[in-house]
């Protein structure tokens, strides 16, 4: 890919502004930066684009608050069968065309902005939590390698879990981190990675990292809930255009 003002303007201009959705609401960085770079560049682009900035700040997101030790124990279930379902998944991403699988991602990125919007209230677990988390690390690693998206059906899952606002975005940011770790290893293994796209995507941390601060000095001043509403409708709308497009209309 060759680079140009407009390509640097597009990669900093997108990880500046999910860097700001996830510091008002504490997560979506890899799902906004996935999807408008995929609606513009294509799915294996966005892909490898995305995964500097996730590593970055979803490890800090992980590592801090106080349990990730504890969270570690109870999700690594869930965070060994992400890996697997991440390493046979990717190898779909070889594929000279990945057209299906942009259409998968615009019907992940609806169904999520429809679950965020409805914010339906899942039944907690509880009992069936040890069984339960392999099979939602499988889906979710699936979704994750073919897609690169690794919020379906984790996320939702992980509300069923019944923890503290703090652990969730703490369980988030490390579910976010094995995942963009195991597409990235999957990737290299496949001699997939692009040395030009890696180095974009490092240039992209700044941007994002800059972007939380904003959003964080943004949550202060402005209604959670509201931010949500419009985050999770353009959510829909940018899947439904990546699915439209993928489809050739």
């Amino acid at each position: 890919m060759t680079w140009s003002i407009e390509l640097v303007a597009l990669v900093t201009s997108t990880f500046l502004l999910a860097g700001v959705v996830k510091g008002v609401i504490g997560m979506a960085l890899p799902t906004v930066s996935l999807g408008v770079l995929a609606a513009v560049l294509g799915l294996k682009e966005a892909i490898l684009l995305m995964l500097v900035p996730s590593i970055v700040t979803n490890i800090w997101q992980g590592i801090t608050g106080g349990c990730f030790v504890l969270l570690l124990k109870r999700l690594w279930l869930l965070l060994s069968a992400m890996l697997v379902g991440i390493w046979f998944a990717a190898e779909a991403l070889a594929m000279p065309d990945t057209s299906i699988l942009e259409i998968l991602l615009g019907i992940t990125l609806i169904v999520y902005g429809g679950f965020g919007l409805t914010a339906p209230q899942l039944p907690a677990v509880n009992k069936r939590e040890f069984w339960v988390s392999p099979m939602i690390g499988i889906a979710t690693g699936v979704l994750a390698g073919l897609t690169g998206s690794t919020v379906l059906p984790v996320v939702p899952y992980l509300q069923t879990l019944k923890i503290s606002r703090g652990e969730f975005i703490q369980a988030m940011g490390i579910c976010f981190s094995v995942a963009a770790l195991g597409i990235g290893f999957s990737l290299g293994v496949r001699d997939m990675l692009r040395l030009d796209l890696g180095v974009l995507s490092v240039i992209g941390v700044l941007p994002a990292l800059i972007g939380m601060a904003m959003g964080k000095a943004i949550r202060d001043r402005l209604s959670e809930q509201r931010f949500k509403q419009i985050f999770f409708a353009s959510i829909i709308v940018l899947g439904a255009y990546i699915a439209y497009r993928a489809d050739g209309f």
